[in-house]
């Protein structure tokens, strides 16, 4: 029996985790009843564990064949974003979505259906999945767009409920150098950078907003913009730390990150960028991925661990953005990373997250008596301008508005139920948003 938790360590579990080492032992465990997948843990709430029940390990499954001519590449569900990397860039070739770290897996990307900077030009992962495999208890299944594409869209985004994802075909995206030239814009204030996002939509492949939610009056949502592309030929990107090479040694003490401490970083933050800078190099791990910099960040938020709160808004709702940064910021809650998007629109899985319009992700510390509270009514805000939150990073939402923020999930049930009837796929976040039955 093994002590789980997902990447914000709000609700850890206790479960037996077995690692299988091929599809056949993915199908003895399917065999056996309930059954949560799980890759290497990034997800923020409580979606990789079930509490007394048996957990897959799918790491094990890490196989990555060769790259054709045309990008695409069949690799194995455990495989990592990182370990594709490692393999595709010297070849010239760069996975076409990745969220904010490369510890990934190809699994559980798929499952998350998982966004990046470029979801306004690119989309999710899911646009770029040509193919996969799915082990369910009414045996295994090739999936596509075109083969079975109920099941393929009730799987990609479905939080890994329709069955095992054991491998995936994907379609990369060529790139000619390790690096991206990137502008940097720095906004006194959120209208400011909300403008200046929508027009650039079309100028830029990748578009990402650093938010200060701790300032007030006249610099509400005062923000840091970068956005960019990848680097032709012959550039040479600075010098970046390797991933993982600094290491938080410790939970940090409750309070670390309390509103001071969280504003004068934040005042730094926002001095320390430039009022505007034009084609800068920079390594795609400082801009794809600079919190894999440090290991074990998550646990600087201390013994309680920290809530992501993410949410998506439709394009004529962009004031609700407003509303929740405004509310943040007189609550006294501190946000110390709150990162806003551009999506462009959604692909058609039942429960993937995305749609067009504004995507704005908070990390919450716990411990404070009205977080519970400000969610709710972040929850109510959200729903009343036609949005929803991301379940691949909620770990307190009330069952009672999924959905109608997802208003596909009884179509969904119906998909589901056709590959597993007895509802032996499940997890804790299923349970508790009483996704499945069982």
């Amino acid at each position: 029996m093994t002590r789980l938790a997902g990447w914000g360590r709000t609700a850890a579990a206790t479960a037996s985790v077995v690692a299988p080492s091929g599809e056949a032992g993915v199908a003895a465990l399917l065999a056996r009843g309930p059954l949560c997948a799980r890759g290497l843990g990034r997800s923020y709430g409580d979606a990789a564990q079930l509490a007394g029940g048996t957990v897959a390990d799918l790491t094990g499954l890490d196989e990555i064949g060769p790259i054709d001519d045309a990008g695409a590449v069949t690799v194995g569900a455990g495989a990592s974003i990182d370990a594709l990397l490692a393999l595709a860039l010297p070849q010239g070739w760069f996975v076409p979505v990745t969220p904010g770290t490369r510890q990934v897996t190809m699994g559980g990307a798929v499952a998350a259906d998982v966004h990046g900077k470029n979801h306004h030009r690119d989309g999710s992962f899911a646009r770029h999945v040509e193919s996969l495999r799915l082990a369910t208890p009414r045996g295994v299944f090739d999936l596509s767009p075109e083969v079975d594409p109920d099941l393929f869209w009730a799987t990609v985004g479905g939080m890994g409920l329709t069955g095992v994802v054991t491998r995936v075909r994907l379609r990369l995206l060529r790139v000619e150098s390790d690096a991206v030239l990137v502008d940097t814009d720095r906004f006194d204030d959120l209208d400011g950078v909300m403008a200046a996002m929508v027009e650039g939509d079309e100028r830029y492949r990748y578009s990402v907003a650093w938010v200060d939610c701790t300032a007030g009056g006249a610099r509400t949502g005062r923000a840091v913009l970068t956005r960019g592309d990848h680097a032709p030929a012959g550039a040479a990107p600075p010098r970046a730390p390797r991933a993982g090479r600094l290491r938080v040694p410790f939970v940090a003490p409750p309070g670390l990150l309390n509103r001071l401490s969280v504003r004068a970083f934040n005042e730094a933050w926002f001095r320390r960028a430039p009022r505007h800078a034009v084609e800068v190099p920079h390594s795609l791990g400082s801009f794809f991925h600079p919190l894999d910099g440090v290991a074990d960040w998550n646990r600087l938020y201390g013994p309680r661990g920290f809530v992501q709160y993410q949410f998506v808004v439709p394009e004529r709702a962009g004031e609700t953005v407003r509303t929740a940064v405004e509310r943040l910021a007189r609550s006294g809650l501190v946000s110390f990373l709150a990162v806003l998007k551009r999506f462009g629109p959604g692909d058609p899985g039942h429960l993937s997250f995305p749609m067009a319009g504004w995507t704005l992700a908070l990390d919450l510390p716990v411990g404070a008596a009205d977080l519970p509270g400000e969610l709710d009514a972040l929850d109510d805000l959200v729903l009343e301008a036609g949005g929803r939150v991301y379940l691949a990073k909620d770990a307190r939402l009330a069952p009672a508005k999924v959905a109608a923020m997802y208003p596909r999930l009884a179509e969904w049930r119906a998909v589901r139920a056709r590959v597993d009837p007895e509802g032996v796929m499940t997890s804790d976040l299923a349970r508790r948003l009483h996704l499945v039955g069982r």
